[in-house]
């Protein structure tokens, strides 16, 4: 039987689509890595200090303040299936290596999924915010907002010449990863990407996958973010990415711009032969459903599809392995999987037509 949490959308805040540059841009995210002082890191900390620190860090909950984000929830590790664990990667909540092998890990998430905390993953917490669109200002604000509030019980390792002490040496300083979930068709299609790749490496930052270090690149998103913690503030970090990431926003758009003046037609055979595609196939794989999504939403976005309000940023999740499974209700083959999944996006396609 379907798990009804998981049948009618998502309740993650940042898949929305309704922040700016939402049309590009698909999150904003910022995650500070931090460790407590008088503790090994997790890698070499003992059963029973874990989980003594997993419970300094629960009862850090209990100062004023966590009440303006709404109710959190508090899982341990052990509490969760792995199928859930897969599930909570698939949204973005945990990391890989939290959901598959932490001792007495956690996580603390925010009912709408824009906050979480991971407890004894590479560092003692990781401490993510996720928002819709380009808000990476806003994004750090409330990240060092929840920093504050969990500062004011817990003793972080910091140095004063390193800055905040982190497992591993790229995160010393300030500890900060921000990156930008970003979908760039154009610059694929145009194929101007790898040259813009080739560019962003020259200044720091790095390209991704959609679920960051090891992973695919699928339906044209990308994860951009900063490799330099040491040595710039926060807000400089930020700065830069925000400038960077606008400039890729205006020769995205200036791309799209091009392939409907210069190649209209076939764009537009592109985008509705994509949407024939999601509108009636019985059995489709994840990589080329992802391709075909981005191609609709592509097609959405330059009005060249009207009379679809899905949001194809929930659909792309909804999509994955896991979250599938929940959907079913049991364990699926590969097969199965490919067969619920074409099922899914028609369903959610001919729900969301104007």
């Amino acid at each position: 039987m379907a798990d009804p949490r998981y049948v009618h959308g998502i309740t993650s805040r940042w898949l929305k689509g309704d922040g700016p540059e939402a049309d590009i841009i698909v999150s904003s995210r910022v995650r500070l890595a931090r460790n407590l002082a008088h503790y090994p890191f997790p890698i070499l900390a003992t059963d029973s200090q874990a989980k003594e620190l997993r419970e300094k860090v629960h009862q850090a909950m209990h100062v004023p303040g966590w009440e303006v984000y709404g109710k959190f929830h508090v899982v341990n590790m052990e509490q969760l299936t792995p199928l859930e664990k897969r599930v909570m990667v698939e949204k973005h909540l945990l990391s890989p290596a939290l959901a598959e092998g932490s001792r007495y890990g956690g996580i603390i998430y925010s009912d709408d999924e824009s906050v979480s905390i991971m407890i004894n993953e590479e560092d003692h917490l990781r401490i993510q915010c996720l928002l819709s669109g380009l808000q990476m200002r806003q994004a750090l604000q409330r990240a060092m907002h929840i920093d504050d509030l969990l500062e004011q019980t817990l003793v972080y390792a910091f140095d004063e010449k390193w800055g905040y002490l982190t497992s591993c040496p790229t995160n010393v300083g300030t500890g900060i990863r921000a990156s930008v979930m970003i979908h760039l068709p154009g610059l694929v299609l145009t194929q101007q990407i790898n040259r813009l790749f080739s560019a962003l490496s020259k200044v720091g930052l790095v390209v991704r996958g959609i679920y960051g270090e090891g992973s695919e690149a699928l339906g044209n998103l990308f994860q951009i973010s900063n490799q330099i913690t040491l040595g710039l503030s926060e807000e400089e970090i930020i700065d830069n990415i925000d400038r960077i990431v606008g400039q890729i926003v205006s020769q995205e758009r200036a791309a799209r711009q091009h392939l409907l003046e210069h190649s209209k037609d076939k764009l537009a055979d592109r985008v509705f032969r994509s949407l024939g595609i999601l509108t009636h196939a019985r059995i489709i794989d994840s990589k080329e459903a992802a391709q075909r999504i981005s191609d609709v939403k592509l097609g959405i976005d330059l009005g060249l599809i009207q009379g679809v309000s899905a949001n194809l940023n929930e659909l792309l999740i909804m999509m994955q392995p896991a979250y599938l499974q929940k959907i079913a209700g049991k364990t699926l083959s590969g097969e199965e999987r490919d067969v619920v999944r074409a099922q899914l996006i028609r369903n959610w396609l001919a729900s969301h037509q104007q």
